[in-house]
């Protein structure tokens, strides 16, 4: 794997300190509670005292709520908060195993990456990380959708996040917002857009490519046996997987250790 390439250590959180997953279990409960009690977000913004607005970003995850919020929204839907402990990254386990029970067509249908990959246009990019990986056959969840962008590429780049109402993650503020979109720009190559979440490494050429398929449709990636060099995120749920983290898939399909089924990037990866 070309260095130019090489996902930078320092720039990688390790998936048990992440917490984006936390934000998205906040976003949850709250959106199953309000739910259940049958209330629309404008109104148990009122009833709770916060904005419309602060309750749809903590519904989708886009904003870390503090304590004190998260408590008043649950108390005004008569609930309250309860911690629990469980070993680190069991979760991901959890959800690898999960993944793993289903068939690969399911799990690939269920990413939605065609809408998202037809809005990108002519941009020219190649699947990486998570899901370049499950693309491949391996279990692995998958948030967002990860692409690798020429930073030759970047003002096209900037452009499209600009059109699809993009947010760059903001570290600081824990929620997307209040920084510049563009990739120059200090800050996570990570922006929530109207069509998801996107994450994106930066590179001086675009790495090599394999084309997998799947309903008829080519999909660029990076090979497994490359991730797992470049992305130390995805060669540790990798790890797990093999490691028994979750079940095998059913019959007897197992990821692959070279993705695709022929070399060479995909249409949409040339440039």
């Amino acid at each position: 794997m070309p260095e130019r390439y090489r996902t930078r250590e320092d720039m990688v959180h390790h998936v048990g300190m992440s917490t984006s997953r936390l934000v998205s279990l906040f976003g949850r409960a709250v959106r199953r509670q309000r739910e259940l009690s049958k209330l629309s977000q404008r109104q148990l913004a009122e009833l709770a005292g916060v904005s419309q607005a602060s309750v749809a970003r903590i519904e989708r995850g886009d904003r870390t709520p503090s304590v004190l919020v998260l408590e008043r929204l649950l108390a005004a839907m008569d609930v309250q908060l309860t911690v629990a402990v469980e070993p680190l990254d069991a979760h991901l386990d959890a959800q690898i195993a999960e993944l793993a029970a289903q068939p690969l067509a399911d799990r690939v249908d269920a990413l939605g990456l065609d809408r998202f990959l037809d809005k990108l246009g002519d941009l020219p990019y190649v699947l990486t990380g998570g899901t370049a990986a499950l693309l491949q056959g391996a279990p692995l969840p998958v948030d967002a959708l990860e692409i690798a962008v020429r930073w030759r590429d970047s003002t096209r780049f900037t452009a499209w996040l600009d059109a699809a109402y993009g947010q760059r993650w903001n570290e600081r503020w824990g929620e997307f917002g209040g920084l510049r979109l563009e990739p120059e720009e200090p800050g996570e190559h990570r922006w929530q857009t109207r069509y998801g979440e996107l994450r994106a490494t930066m590179c001086d050429e675009l790495p090599e490519a394999v084309e997998v398929r799947h309903g008829g449709r080519g999909y660029p990636v990076v090979p497994l046996v490359e991730l797992e060099l470049a992305d130390p995120g995805a060669a540790e749920l990798l790890r797990r997987y093999r490691d028994g983290g979750g079940e095998h898939p059913p019959g007897g399909q197992h990821p692959p250790t070279e993705g695709g089924s022929r070399p060479g990037a995909g249409p949409s990866s040339a440039g």
